[in-house]
């Protein structure tokens, strides 16, 4: 296996410039999933906080998607993500390529990273940004921050990377790859020992018939992974819209966000719910039976009983949200209450505004979307019956009490006529007689009078 903490290709103009006594921590913080999420907006902020005041010098690697075409839009999704909702401002650090056609775009990433306290990458392929970083001065550029301050914060595809062991997610879930451990990083070998493969995206359910958890893999293939581990290699599970932050200097490991974190070695699994601190010593034994393990039974893969519930897809905070939005709206609608209908729809506008730098491939946008236009078209019934005019709705009403009117004044009743004419004339319907017959018109202001007086019984 490689191993990526050498030092070659680190030249010393490269070297992080040192400007002073500045101590910084050394952290690294590893997501599930959500790195641009608003669910991971508070655990980015505090890493931030704890590297100085802003303006910190911060990085983002964009080579996992480096080979996608929307490259440069998840690019600007990120950078307007920090800056919005996290309050930092980041910089890209362009490294698509081991060996692009620009090598002043090259050089200039390169330095980029080397300057950086904060350093992220996020989603794309784990394999494709191996092919770019192994060999590359980028390894060691890392570890340096690793070894003497700094804070790595690699989610989703990149986090893959930085076991020893990495998963081929694409190449075994789309292609049909058997099963096989490729090189990694192996950042992480000084604080979690040498045997080690970060799983992003452990709870994924995105499959809803067929076993998706433990990124793509299901439990067969994970086993099958697991088989050709060495006796001391083990998995650590990080859930989707989590993570688990490793303060190096504190020694101390801290889980994040909405899930967990799992420590996994040959089938037997330890759990760390959200909100956990502990030493990573600690963390390791478990890995090593130490301590005390939560016993976790595999659960039957996804199958059609789930098929009643959201179609059997993972359900994302974002898709929560929406659905919590839509029974508001039902409420507001059922009970004519427009204010609270449309209090709904501002406020799933805002929910899509917040999850508009989210860079996970996911449908929960597109849901959220066609719910909101769902909401639209429903507030769009209830003003058509509000618009409609007046006269259509009364109308049954006024020409039936007319037509009884005209029967009274034919026999002569003529204080059963008068009535009648007042009672619509009380419910500012006004009526005229002419030769030509009775016309009635709604006047825009009915006479005040009108609606002063209590309506005379027929």
């Amino acid at each position: 296996m490689g191993n990526g903490r050498s030092r070659q290709g680190l030249d010393d103009h490269r070297r992080p410039a040192q400007t002073g006594p500045v101590s910084l921590p050394r952290l690294l913080a590893l997501l599930g999933s959500g790195e641009t999420a608003p669910t991971m907006v508070k655990p980015h902020r505090e890493i931030f906080g704890r590297l100085g005041p802003d303006p910190v010098p911060a990085a983002i690697l964009d080579t996992p998607y480096g080979f996608q075409e929307n490259a440069d839009d998840i690019s600007g999704r990120a950078v307007e993500y920090f800056a919005a909702s996290v309050g930092r401002r980041v910089e890209v650090a362009s490294l698509r390529r081991r060996e692009p056609d620009d090598p002043v775009r090259r050089e200039t990433a390169l330095s980029r990273v080397a300057g950086a306290r904060w350093v992220f990458a996020g989603p794309g392929s784990p394999t494709y940004a191996l092919r770019q970083w192994t060999g590359s001065e980028v390894p060691a550029l890392l570890a340096d921050k690793l070894d003497h301050g700094g804070a790595v914060v690699f989610a989703s595809a990149a986090a893959l990377t930085l076991g020893r062991f990495t998963v081929p997610v694409y190449e075994v879930y789309k292609c049909g790859v058997d099963p096989a451990w490729a090189d990694g990083l192996d950042l992480t070998s000084g604080a979690l020992g040498p045997d080690v493969a970060v799983i992003p995206h452990f709870d994924n359910a995105e499959g809803g018939n067929h076993d998706t958890r433990y990124c793509y893999l299901g439990e067969r293939r994970l086993q099958a992974l697991e088989e050709q581990l060495p006796a001391g290699g083990w998995v650590l599970g990080i859930d989707e819209h989590t993570g688990c932050v490793l303060d190096l200097d504190a020694g101390t490991a801290t889980v994040v966000g909405n899930g967990g974190v799992t420590v996994r070695h040959r089938g037997s699994s330890s759990r760390l719910e959200t909100g956990t601190v502990l030493g990573i010593a600690e963390l390791v034994g478990l890995a090593r039976g130490k301590g005390s393990p939560t016993p976790m039974p595999v659960p039957a893969a996804p199958g059609a009983e789930n098929a009643g519930h959201e179609g059997g897809r993972d359900v994302s905070p974002l898709h929560s949200e929406v659905r919590r939005l839509e029974g508001d709206f039902d409420l507001a609608i059922t009970a004519r209450d427009v204010d609270g209908a449309v209090g709904a729809m501002l406020a799933l506008d805002d929910a899509l505004h917040a999850w508009a730098g989210d860079t996970l491939d996911s449908d929960a946008p597109d849901r959220a979307r066609a719910a909101l236009r769902r909401m639209i078209a429903r507030l769009g019934e209830l003003a058509r019956v509000g618009a409609r005019d007046p006269r259509d709705l009364v109308a049954p009403f006024v020409d039936g009490l007319l037509a009884e009117r005209a029967s009274a004044r034919a026999e002569r009743r003529w204080a059963d006529a008068d009535r009648a004419r007042d009672v619509l004339l009380h419910a500012g319907i006004e009526v005229r007689d002419s030769p030509e017959g009775t016309t009635w018109e709604i006047p825009e202001r009915p006479a005040e009078a009108n609606l002063s007086e209590p309506a005379p019984i027929v």
